[in-house]
């Protein structure tokens, strides 16, 4: 069965080798929301030390983001609404674009002492009340988990997956463009490599024939899982 299946990879190959390197059509490829999070855990909280957790709640059109964050001797929740307007993944770039649609909000909180209380809610006061900013970006900024261009938060994740062999090979075979949100779910754009998914292929091997092949006639029930 695996010679039959190489086989009909190579044919595949070949119809398509005629229309260029990438498909023309933009495909969508839903992520779930519990998926997201734990990417999210595994690529940004796990690399950046005042990050405690980081995790997303996924509605039509934006996103609630929770951060706890560790910093000074603060323990902090903190929860803000985003709108996604950029995503960019392919081996040059993993670019995600956030505008900030809400105030930052402290939902739990624990300080050293009570200076630090009175500090944390005068600054944010100040920033929200009198300037009509939100320190959020600058926070972030500061401790090198983003940047902010034009009032917009980028977060640039090439530090942390340009390493990462296994996941630059699979963005050198799909190409995400954009990204929308729905409800608890993720619907990332983008054009599928063909020539890279075949690379694998001996391209010595494509003038094969399927001709001699024996196809399997028994097959091995799938095990399912126990529910």
């Amino acid at each position: 069965m695996s010679s039959l299946l190489s086989k009909i990879t190579r044919r595949i190959q070949r119809i398509y080798q005629k229309a260029g390197d990438f498909i023309e059509e933009e495909r969508e490829f839903p992520v779930s929301q519990v998926f997201l999070n734990a990417t999210l855990q595994r690529f940004v909280t796990d690399n950046v030390g005042i990050i405690e957790d980081l995790h997303a709640d996924l509605h039509d059109d934006w996103l609630r983001l929770y951060a706890t964050l560790n910093v000074k001797g603060m323990h902090l929740v903190l929860a803000v609404d985003l709108k996604l307007i950029q995503m960019e993944f392919n081996k040059d770039m993993q670019l995600i674009v956030f505008e900030q649609i809400s105030d930052t909000e402290v939902i739990e909180a624990t300080y050293p002492n009570v200076f630090y209380k009175i500090g944390v809610n005068t600054a944010l006061f100040f920033y929200q009340k009198i300037l009509k900013k939100d320190p959020l970006g600058m926070i972030l900024e500061k401790f090198n988990v983003l940047t902010v261009k034009d009032e917009l938060l980028h977060l640039d994740l090439n530090r942390w997956l340009g390493d990462k062999r296994s996941i630059m090979d699979t963005l050198n075979k799909v190409h995400i463009n954009h990204a929308e949100l729905r409800e608890t779910e993720l619907v990332v754009i983008g054009n599928v490599n063909l020539m890279a998914l075949f690379s694998k292929v001996d391209a010595d091997d494509w003038d094969d024939s399927l001709k001699d092949d024996v196809i399997e006639t028994e097959v091995t029930p799938i095990q399912q899982k126990d529910s």
